[in-house]
């Protein structure tokens, strides 16, 4: 009977821990990456921090990706910053020498939708991309405080940031939809009060007035241009339509006083075709044709913030 029972319950542990190992699967992880050495370098004063070269931690992360993979764990790396950590910590009270602390910042960073997921791809080929787009989560959050903290129209009570962004977006549809079918690439560059905002959007034009866009880079897009609108500073935008077996077609704009005037296509050329740092002239890109940028109604005559 000794042996019966403790069949059973080995098989019944057995059972739990398979059960235990499904839902585990169903758990999501996050892997906190230091994007570089002067951020492990930050991390290394503290004495739980088990490293003592970057190299061997990115290998060693790489191989703890690897390993959640094999076990089929949806896995997403997220950038972590020390001094990010530093602040989290000394706000909430936790300490940051301690390896829960760091757990619990990098579950943050989960919240906060700034990861990129793990598909089994080189830990060197994912860092530009979590890079890139932490850097276009910080200038998207940027741009909403700037036009946030505008307030009301003096004049006429709007909200200025509302309007501008209103604005900013029926721009992007008259952009969209004048440019037409083709494979489009728009940058907009606005100088704010702390730094340049950079947005970038790619769009697929169809046939008809509709493209099909992806809902974050439209929104950061729209928010950057928003905000050259609402501080009526200088920037530009630049569209950049390529369609199969002809030239892809460059148009500029600045950004003037609140609204885009289209650059002439000398204008356009001499921009792309000149070193910024030197002056100096460069050779036009081949397949591509400099055009003038051509004229942007938003049908606002009441917009003059």
């Amino acid at each position: 009977m000794a042996h019966i029972k403790q069949s059973r319950q080995s098989r019944q542990t057995g059972g739990n821990a398979a059960m235990r190992r499904a839902l585990r699967r169903e758990v999501p992880s996050t892997v906190g990456i230091l994007a570089d050495e002067q951020d492990f370098t930050a991390m290394r004063r503290y004495r739980t921090f088990a490293f003592d070269d970057y190299s061997t931690y990115l290998r060693q992360s790489e191989q703890l990706l690897k390993t959640l993979a094999a076990q089929q764990l949806h896995t997403s790396v997220a950038l972590f910053d020390p001094g990010e950590f530093a602040e989290y910590c000394a706000e909430a009270g936790i300490d940051a020498d301690a390896p829960a602390g760091r757990s619990r910042f990098t579950a943050e960073l989960a919240g906060r939708g700034v990861g990129v997921a793990y598909t089994g791809q080189p830990l060197r080929a994912l860092l530009p991309q979590l890079i890139n787009k932490a850097v276009r989560q910080a200038t998207w959050e940027y741009a909403t405080m700037l036009l946030a903290d505008l307030g009301a129209c003096a004049d006429c009570g709007q909200d200025i940031g509302r309007s501008a962004f209103d604005m900013a977006s029926r721009i992007l549809m008259r952009l969209l939809e004048v440019a037409g079918p083709g494979t489009h690439h728009l940058v907009c560059s606005v100088p704010g009060p702390d730094e340049q905002l950079l947005a970038v959007l790619h769009a697929q034009g169809g046939p008809s007035t509709s493209a099909q866009i992806d809902a974050a880079e439209g929104a950061e897009f729209v928010t950057v241009l928003a905000a050259g609108i609402a501080l009526k500073t200088t920037g530009g935008v630049v569209l950049r339509t390529s369609t199969p077996d002809t030239p892809d077609h460059l148009h500029g704009w600045r950004l003037h006083q609140g609204r885009l005037d289209p650059l002439t296509a000398g204008e356009v050329f001499s921009a792309y075709c000149t070193d910024s740092t030197t002056g100096d002239p460069l050779s036009p890109e081949p397949g591509v044709e400099y055009c003038a940028g051509f004229p942007v109604t938003t049908d606002d005559p009441e917009h003059h913030h």
